[in-house]
């Protein structure tokens, strides 16, 4: 059963200034986070913005917005086959924990045209 869902769109030119703000990359971003944005060389600041959206995206999924969500422990990494997907700290572990039985989180990124977007789905058991 679908807990939630979010959706986050995110201007990618918003972002070029941001890509070498330690301040901003300190306070969002882990740093296994960065060492892969910075890896996708003229792709970056495309990365930079969507690793935002999906933060974006899964504190609207759990319907708390950035109610006290520490955005930093929500780490956005690429599994093998470099789908996306989260490691969560403790207190966002527990906010999608609370969503019921067995959660999910599912997370889908794409950028075109100046845009970067992210889809969050929270499922969890029915039973």
């Amino acid at each position: 059963m679908i807990f939630g869902t979010g959706i986050d769109l995110a201007e990618i030119r918003r972002f070029e200034k941001w890509i070498n703000d330690s301040g901003f990359t300190d306070k969002y971003f882990a740093p296994e986070e960065m060492a892969y944005i910075r890896s996708r060389g003229k792709g970056a600041v495309n990365s930079l913005a969507a690793g935002y959206a999906a933060k974006e995206a899964l504190c609207k999924a759990l319907g708390s917005g950035f109610d006290g969500l520490p955005l930093k422990e929500i780490t956005v990494l690429r599994d093998e086959k470099g789908k996306p997907g989260f490691r969560l700290g403790s207190e966002v572990q527990r906010r999608v924990e609370a969503c019921g039985k067995n959660p999910v989180v599912h997370l889908s990124l794409s950028h075109e045209a100046g845009l970067a977007v992210a889809q969050v789905i929270i499922e969890v058991d029915n039973g």
